[in-house]
C-alpha cells in the first residue's frame, strides 16, 4: 500500500492533463437521461426540476460529461436508506475489503453554472471482494435475501451524499465498477432517472487485488480497455482516488440537465 502514493500521483497527472484539455474546449455539461433507453439513445427531458428539489443558489461544483450506462442485471429495489452499506442488515455481518469513502455531488446544469439538487435519491450497489452481489440468484452464487453493499441516500442542501463501502472486487466479463442511480420527482409525479457506473484506475485495482481478501480470487480476466461498457464513455466516469490510511476516498460530481 505504501507505493500507492507514487501511483496516485501518476493518475492525478493524467487527470490534470485531461482537465487542461477540457478547459480550452467548450463548456462541459452532464446530461441525465430521463426514461430508460438503450446505451445509444440519448433523451433529454423537456420538464425542469421543481423548485423544491433545487437549492437556492449555484455552487462551484464541477460539471462533467457523465453518459448514462446500463443498469445491469443486479439492481434490486431494497429501499435501504443508509450511508454505510458494508453490512448485511439481516444478520449484521460486515463485508471486509479495502475501505472506500465515496462522496457524490448531484447538480442541475444551467447555462453558466451548476446548482445543487436537494432531495434526490442516490442508490449505489456493487459486488464484494469475491465478485458476488447480494440478493441475487446467479449461475455461480445464490445470495437471495442478503442485502450487503447496497443502499441509498437523499442529497442534502448541497446536493451531496456520502457512502462508506469497500473497494469492489471483480468477476468475469467486467472491469471494476460501482453502479449508481439518481432519481428525482417532478411536481407531476413523473420520475426522473439517471443510471450509470463508476470506474477505477487499472493500476490501483491491480494493487488492491494483490491484497487479502481479493487475492484469493486469483488474477482478474478483464481491465478497462477491453470492457465493452467502459469503452462507451467509461473514461468520463473514472474516480480520482486519494489515500486515506489503509483505504481510499473519492469525490465525484454528477450533473443533470433536464430542460
Amino acid at each position: 500500500m505504501k507505493n500507492n502514493k507514487l501511483l496516485l500521483g501518476q493518475v492525478l497527472n493524467r487527470r490534470e492533463a485531461l482537465a487542461l484539455f477540457r478547459a480550452v474546449g467548450t463548456a462541459i455539461l452532464v446530461v441525465g437521461w430521463i426514461p430508460k433507453k438503450s446505451n445509444s439513445t440519448q433523451v433529454q427531458s423537456s420538464v425542469g426540476i421543481p423548485a423544491s428539489l433545487t437549492a437556492a443558489s449555484a455552487t462551484k461544483h464541477g460539471c462533467v460529461v457523465s453518459p448514462e450506462q446500463t443498469e445491469g442485471p443486479y439492481f434490486v429495489e431494497e429501499k435501504l436508506n443508509r450511508s454505510d452499506i458494508r453490512s448485511d442488515p439481516t444478520d449484521g455481518w460486515v463485508k471486509i475489503g479495502v475501505p472506500l469513502q465515496l462522496t457524490l455531488r448531484v447538480s442541475l446544469v444551467g447555462s453558466s453554472s451548476c446548482t445543487p439538487i436537494a432531495g434526490a435519491m442516490v442508490d449505489i450497489w456493487h459486488c464484494d471482494a469475491q465478485g458476488v452481489y447480494s440478493d441475487v440468484t446467479d449461475r455461480s452464487f445464490n445470495t437471495a435475501g442478503q442485502k450487503f453493499l447496497r443502499g441509498y441516500q437523499m442529497t442534502d442542501a448541497n446536493g451531496t451524499v456520502r457512502f462508506t463501502t469497500i473497494y469492489p472486487g471483480w468477476y468475469p466479463g467486467r472491469t471494476t465498477h460501482i453502479h449508481l442511480k439518481v432519481r428525482t420527482n417532478a411536481n407531476s409525479g413523473q420520475s426522473y432517472e439517471f443510471t450509470s457506473q463508476l470506474y477505477f484506475d487499472d493500476s490501483i485495482s491491480d494493487r488492491v487485488y494483490a491484497l487479502s481478501p481479493y487475492s484469493s480470487k486469483g488474477q482478474r480476466t478483464l481491465k478497462n480497455a477491453l470492457d465493452g461498457i467502459f469503452t462507451d464513455g467509461g473514461n468520463q466516469m473514472l474516480l480520482e482516488l486519494d489515500e486515506n490510511g489503509q483505504g481510499y476516498t473519492a469525490t465525484f460530481d454528477i450533473g443533470l440537465k433536464m430542460a
